[in-house]
């Protein structure tokens, strides 16, 4: 779309560039005495200025130069989209991995409590037992 825009006002452009306007005023006098005046506008494009050939060739020219704009325009959207993909990926594999080293530390800190909690039991055992023998005496 953006091309075809670019090539027609390039065209249209050039076309009026090449035309040739002439005016003419004429007075003509009626025979009660009043004056009529006439103008005449003419717009002309002299064949031997507009050559079709080359009006060809530069629309071909500006088509060439216009299609190598929008190959340039997708390659360097292309480009980053890929960019912007590998960047996601990667920060999907760094996400899990820290998902993951969470998971492992919490698993690690669970196991640490059960194991507190034993040790804190047994003391609490071996407490009350003590206790029990001292009150027994």
């Amino acid at each position: 779309m953006k091309k075809n825009i670019l090539a027609a006002l390039v065209i249209s452009v050039f076309a009026m560039a090449c035309t040739k306007s002439t005016t003419k005023t004429e007075q003509v006098e009626n025979s009660d005495g009043s004056m009529t005046t006439t103008t005449t506008t003419t717009t002309e494009t002299p064949s031997d200025i507009v050559d079709s050939s080359k009006v060809n060739k530069t629309k071909e020219d500006i088509k060439t130069k216009v299609d190598e704009a929008g190959n340039k325009i997708d390659n360097a959207a292309q480009k980053a989209k890929d960019k912007i993909d590998a960047t996601a990926d990667k920060t999907k594999q760094d996400l899990n991995k820290v998902g993951k080293d969470i998971k492992s530390g919490v698993q690690e800190a669970g196991k640490d409590a059960k194991e507190a909690a034993k040790k804190g039991a047994s003391k609490v055992e071996d407490a009350a037992k003590k206790v029990k023998e001292d009150l027994s005496k």
